[in-house]
């Protein structure tokens, strides 16, 4: 086994702090990779205040992980020490069902087994990316595209795949019409990759602060959802709305901005039932739909795509002894537009 240095949560709604935890050993297949940045994602915060039900403590958060393979098994074949590599949402699945042979391992029959508070084969708990290293069949982990900077790729292994896949699912790009609700670490990397696509964009904030950002981003248009008339005035505009906000809203209201068979994506995860008015879909024949990030294969599309046409997460980057700072200034909304914890500062 592997000593490993970390922090984690202890208990659900516990500040993080220092957690010492063994990796597995190298096996044939496995890289060793060293952690050189992990991003922060919001649902890092809801999984460790347990906000979905589902936490297992204790708890090393992460799941947009770069860095450089330290160390290879004896049987692997695409990568070799000193590479640059990623790990994004899971590390594991099935391997046979029908998902996980069409590329689709997030959605695996048998269980997808995440990057951390799951339990592997053995029954032991996974544990993610705030952390100074980390052991993956090399099967679930990625190449970084040497164009991308670490800190700036970091959060594309979840952000960027999260607003990838449905772009891509639903076929949105030049002539259609695209509302992206909430600008944060999603919805900011939704306007990058969805205008890199060729699609309008318009930005749908609670903040009016946020229109200048939304406009360098690559939004054609930005409008106030705490202002009624937006309402009134988007009523029939959009093919599709992409919502990325994790918090509670009215959904019927988003809903009645889409054309007729228009489309809304949910990928934000409210911790709270939102109701849905069946008249929200009838009129109109629109469709409510959801997206969870993307497979091996697609993810690595997404990272070449981003390279190709230099795509990267704002970041800010922290030190790992800031994160529960962090944690806070993501529910004040307070951070432009992801943070990234530099790992070297745990070493």
């Amino acid at each position: 086994m592997l000593p490993t240095k970390g922090y984690a949560a202890m208990a659900a709604k516990g500040p993080l702090q220092p957690y010492s935890f063994e990796r597995r050993d190298v096996g044939p297949h496995d890289l060793l990779i060293t952690i050189s940045h992990c991003g922060i994602c919001h649902s890092d915060i809801h999984q460790a205040r347990n906000e979905w039900g589902i936490s297992l403590f204790p708890m090393v958060p992460g799941h947009e992980i770069v860095g450089t393979v330290a160390q290879v098994g004896a049987a692997v074949k695409t990568f070799k020490a000193g590479d640059r590599a990623g790990v994004g949402c899971f590390v594991d699945s099935c391997r046979t069902c029908t998902a996980c042979r069409e590329g689709l391992e997030q959605y695996c029959d048998g269980g997808t087994l995440w990057t951390y508070s799951a339990q592997d084969k053995t029954g032991q708990i996974t544990q993610g990316g705030y952390s100074a290293q980390i052991v993956v069949d090399e099967r679930y982990v990625l190449r970084i595209p040497a164009t991308l900077s670490l800190a700036g790729a970091a959060p594309l292994l979840c952000a960027g795949i999260t607003t990838y896949s449905p772009l891509r699912q639903w076929g949105i790009g030049r002539y259609h019409k695209l509302a992206v609700v909430g600008l944060g670490g999603l919805g900011h990397m939704a306007v990058k990759i969805a205008k890199a696509m060729g699609t309008e964009v318009t930005v749908l904030s609670t903040s009016e602060n946020k229109r200048q950002d939304a406009k360098r981003l690559g939004a054609a248009h930005f409008a106030v959802t705490s202002d009624p008339q937006t309402f009134t005035k988007l009523q029939g505009y959009f093919h599709y709305v992409l919502d990325t906000v994790s918090a509670p809203h009215n959904y019927n209201a988003y809903l009645n901005l889409l054309k007729t068979d228009g489309t809304m994506i949910l990928v934000g995860a409210p911790e709270t039932p939102t109701p849905v008015e069946a008249f929200s879909l009838i009129f109109k024949r629109r469709r409510l739909a959801g997206s969870l990030i993307g497979g091996i294969k697609e993810t690595q599309r997404m990272l070449d795509f981003c390279a190709q046409h230099q795509v990267e997460s704002d970041v800010e980057v922290i030190s790992i002894q800031q994160v529960n700072d962090a944690y806070e200034r993501i529910l004040r909304g307070d951070v432009k537009f992801r943070f990234v914890i530099d790992m070297a500062s745990l070493r």
